[in-house]
C-alpha cells in the first residue's frame, strides 16, 4: 500500500485515479477536504476496496501515527498543500500551517514508522515530496529554464512555504537518513482543476458570460504540464528515482498567459459557440497581483536522461482534452462552486481595477 496525502485535490485525485487504473496496489488516501479537496473527484472509486479514504489533517500527529501503524505503507506521496498564490497573499497563515508545519509533522510520523521497519522494508521505503517550480523565483526573458541546481528565490507566501517544505524534506534525508525524493513541477492543467486557477476559471467564466480576468499585460510566461503527464512522471520517480535527488517535471510548453486565454477562447468558440459573439470579447485586463513572477520555465532533461520520462501530451492536445472535459462535466463544476468559493473570487477580482492594457 502507498499513502497519498491530498489525494482528493486536483493533482492528487488524478494521481490516485491513474494509479488504481494501472495497479492493484491499494492507496490510503488522506485529505483534509478543505475548499479544494473534493470527494466527488474520486466517485468512480466508491466501493473499490483498493481505495481507503481518511479525512484528516497532516498536522495531526495523533491521526498520522495510528494510520502508519495500521496500514504500513511502503511509500508516502505527499501532495497535500495550500497551493494558490492569490490566496497566500490574502491569508499566508494557512500556507505556513499546512505546507510547513504539516510537512514537518508528516516527516516526523514517517520517520518514526520507518525506524520500526525491518532492514529490507526500511531500505525500500520512500517519502516522495511533490513541489513546485515557483520555489526558484522568476526568470528573465532570455534566461535558461530552471534546473535542479538553481538557487531558491521564492517571491510569494505560497512559494516561500513550499521552499521551506522542500528544505525540510532535504534535511530529514541528510540528518536522519529518511529515503526521500522531491519533484518540482511546472503549471499543471487538466481534469478536476479547481476553478480558481487560470484555465478552469477562463472556461467557467466564459460559459457564464463573465469577464475573463487577465493580470496586467498578460505576458507572464509559464511552462504548462498536463496533469496526467505529471502523474506518470511521479510514478516513474517513485519507482526508479535516486534517493535524496530532486527531479524537475515540465511540459516543454512555455506560453504567455494571454496566449492561453486566446487558445481557450478559440476552443470554446469551436466546441460551444456563443450567440453573443466570440468569447475573446470577455477578456478584461485587471491590476496585476503583488509579487507576480514574470516567467517560469522547467528544464526536465535530468528526468528524461536518468529515468526515460518525457511528456506524452503537447499543449495543443492537452488543452483540447481539458476544455472538452469541463464542457462534459458541467455538473461537477456547478457542485464545486460553493458560496464560499464564489465569495473568494469576488473578493480577489472585484477589488482589482481594470487596467489600460488592450485585450
Amino acid at each position: 500500500m502507498i499513502l497519498v496525502t491530498g489525494g482528493a485535490g486536483f493533482i492528487g485525485s488524478n494521481f490516485v485515479l491513474d494509479w488504481l487504473a494501472q495497479s492493484s496496489e491499494p492507496v490510503l488516501n488522506l485529505d483534509a477536504l478543505t475548499y479544494a479537496g473534493n470527494r466527488e473527484n474520486l466517485r468512480s472509486l466508491d466501493g473499490d476496496p483498493r481505495h481507503v479514504f481518511v479525512q484528516g489533517d497532516i498536522t495531526d500527529r495523533s491521526l498520522l501515527d495510528p494510520l502508519f501503524t495500521a496500514h504500513r505503507p511502503r511509500a508516502v506521496v505527499h501532495f497535500a498543500a495550500e497551493s494558490h498564490v492569490d490566496r497566500s497573499i490574502h491569508g499566508p497563515g494557512a500556507f505556513i500551517h499546512t505546507n510547513v508545519q504539516g510537512t514537518f509533522t508528516l516527516l516526523e510520523a514517517a520517520r518514526a514508522f520507518w525506524l520500526t521497519l525491518p532492514e529490507a522494508e526500511k531500505a525500500s521505503f520512500r517519502f516522495h515530496h511533490v513541489s513546485t517550480d515557483e520555489v526558484y523565483g522568476s526568470l528573465g526573458p532570455s534566461d535558461p529554464p530552471f534546473t535542479e541546481t538553481n538557487l531558491y528565490e521564492p517571491n510569494s507566501p505560497y512559494s516561500a512555504s513550499k521552499a521551506a517544505s522542500d528544505h525540510l524534506v532535504r534535511a530529514w534525508h541528510h540528518t536522519y537518513g529518511l529515503p526521500v525524493l522531491t519533484t518540482n513541477c511546472s503549471n499543471n492543467y487538466g481534469p478536476f482543476h479547481f476553478p480558481e486557477k487560470l484555465i478552469p476559471l477562463l472556461i467557467v467564466n466564459a460559459l457564464a458570460g463573465k469577464p475573463l480576468p487577465v493580470y496586467g499585460d498578460g505576458q507572464q510566461v509559464r511552462d504548462w504540464l498536463y496533469v496526467k503527464d505529471h502523474c506518470a512522471a511521479i510514478r516513474v520517480v517513485l519507482a526508479r528515482g535516486r534517493v535524496g535527488q530532486t527531479y524537475n517535471i515540465g511540459g516543454w510548453n512555455e506560453k504567455p498567459n494571454i496566449d492561453i486565454v486566446h487558445t481557450v477562447c478559440a476552443l470554446l468558440d469551436e466546441m460551444r459557440p456563443d450567440t453573443a459573439g466570440p468569447y475573446r470579447r470577455l477578456i478584461t485586463h485587471v491590476t496585476d497581483r503583488p509579487g507576480h513572477d514574470r516567467r517560469y520555465a522547467i528544464d526536465a532533461r535530468k528526468l528524461e536522461r536518468e529515468l526515460g520520462w518525457k511528456p506524452a501530451e503537447t499543449f495543443e492536445t492537452g488543452i483540447r482534452q481539458t476544455v472538452r472535459w469541463y464542457l462534459d462535466h458541467a455538473d461537477w463544476v456547478a457542485r464545486v462552486q460553493s458560496g464560499a468559493y464564489r465569495d473568494w473570487v469576488d473578493a480577489n477580482y472585484s477589488a482589482r481595477t481594470a487596467s489600460a492594457a488592450a485585450p
